[in-house]
């Protein structure tokens, strides 16, 4: 005989490269989230930078495990007056850099 089972197993498996994802929603207003992935355990750094390459704000900064991530951004956490514009964010792990544009509208 054959039983039913209510268990339902499901294998989730670490990413196997470093990535970086374009933020979502992009343009925002009031706040955005960054997602990215890391292949193994290393020290990561998230950041964001305005037009001109001044540090913002260090969204992470800590040694992760291997998995998928999803970070908000908030300017106005960050910024006393944020301007509406161009920022970037930054992805540094072990050897990967990744840096990626988003747009800010108030």
């Amino acid at each position: 005989t054959f039983e039913y089972s209510n268990v339902i197993e499901v294998e989730i498996a670490e990413p196997l490269t470093f990535s970086l994802e374009q933020n979502y929603p992009n343009p925002f207003n009031p706040v955005t989230s960054i997602q990215y992935a890391i292949s193994s355990r290393q020290f990561v750094q998230l950041k964001v930078y305005d037009i001109l390459g001044n540090e913002i704000t260090t969204l992470v900064n800590e040694e992760k495990p291997a998995g998928n991530y999803v970070v908000g951004f908030k300017p106005e956490s960050s910024i006393k007056q944020p301007a509406s514009g161009v920022y970037f964010y930054q992805l540094k792990a072990g050897d990967y850099i990744q840096t990626k544009k988003m747009i800010f509208l108030k």
